[in-house]
């Protein structure tokens, strides 16, 4: 027997509430009880973020669901665009946390403004943002990318990627650093003492003493390398900057193209 089916459904939604989305879509598949209740506004807005409002009235297109389930899975599915463009932002389909993609227009890349031959500014199909920058040639890469804590998900590890491609004519990406700093609290010094070492190509890398991250293939068809990761408490340690750089190996880089630098939940 079904009990949750003797349950007011008031103390039924209040019961979902208190747990996950992914507990919610589990418990609704396996008790009628809960099934009845389960895509009630008053359960799926508890899953979406406090500052919702302040977000969705930084869309470019604001976001229109006729349920708070649908608009939940909405966002976990399709990131919008917001801020102008500047930035996109989705949920975690399984714990409702907030993702936040930079676009590459807004990373700081070392000669990526107003030299072409260094960098060029396309278009590319698979972006969801209007430009990505495709590196021609450099010997020093240096790419960074500040997001303020107080907008991520609080008491929560964030994993920083960044998101790229790569060209058919690639060279010198075999191996770069990454690092990530909280920019109030941790110098550049300090930061790029302890970077770990990436490779942005797929293939192994053999360096002594320290293990190569390497790139994964997304589900969106771009590759994802991790620059790094922290906890984000109660949001109010300032900037965090996620950082990829080649500077001490001058040798020439070319044939990346990135479209932003992408901070997910662990």
């Amino acid at each position: 027997m079904d009990y949750f089916l003797l349950l007011p459904e008031g103390c039924v939604c209040d019961i979902l509430s208190f747990t996950s989305p992914k507990d919610v879509v589990i418990a609704s598949a396996i008790s009628r009880g809960f099934n009845s209740v389960a895509e009630f506004d008053v359960i799926w807005e508890n899953f979406l973020p406090d500052d919702y409002e302040d977000i969705n009235s930084r869309y470019v297109s604001p976001r229109i669901s006729p349920s708070k389930r649908q608009l939940y899975f909405s966002l976990c599915d399709f990131p919008v665009l917001m801020d102008g463009g500047k930035l996109s932002f989705s949920l975690d389909k399984k714990t409702g946390k907030k993702c936040f993609m930079i676009s590459a227009r807004e990373l700081a890349i070392s000669w990526g403004v107003d030299t072409p031959w260094y960098w060029e500014w396309i278009s590319h199909p698979d972006s969801r943002f209007s430009e990505v920058a495709h590196l021609k040639g450099v010997s020093w890469l240096d790419i960074r990318g500040t997001i303020g804590t107080q907008i991520l998900s609080k008491r929560t590890k964030y994993v920083v990627y960044l998101v790229f491609k790569l060209a058919k004519d690639h060279d010198g990406l075999e191996i770069a650093n990454a690092c990530i700093r909280f920019v109030n609290r941790v110098s550049d010094k300090e930061a790029e003492e302890r970077a770990s070492v990436v490779s942005l190509v797929g293939k192994r890398v053999r360096r002594r003493k320290c293990n190569v991250k390497r790139p994964r293939k997304r589900v969106d068809g771009w590759m994802e390398i991790e620059l790094g990761n922290f906890i984000n408490d109660t949001g109010d340690d300032g900037d965090v900057e996620a950082r990829l750089m080649e500077i001490t190996r001058l040798h020439g880089k070319g044939g990346l193209i990135v479209q932003g630098i992408e901070f997910k939940p662990e």
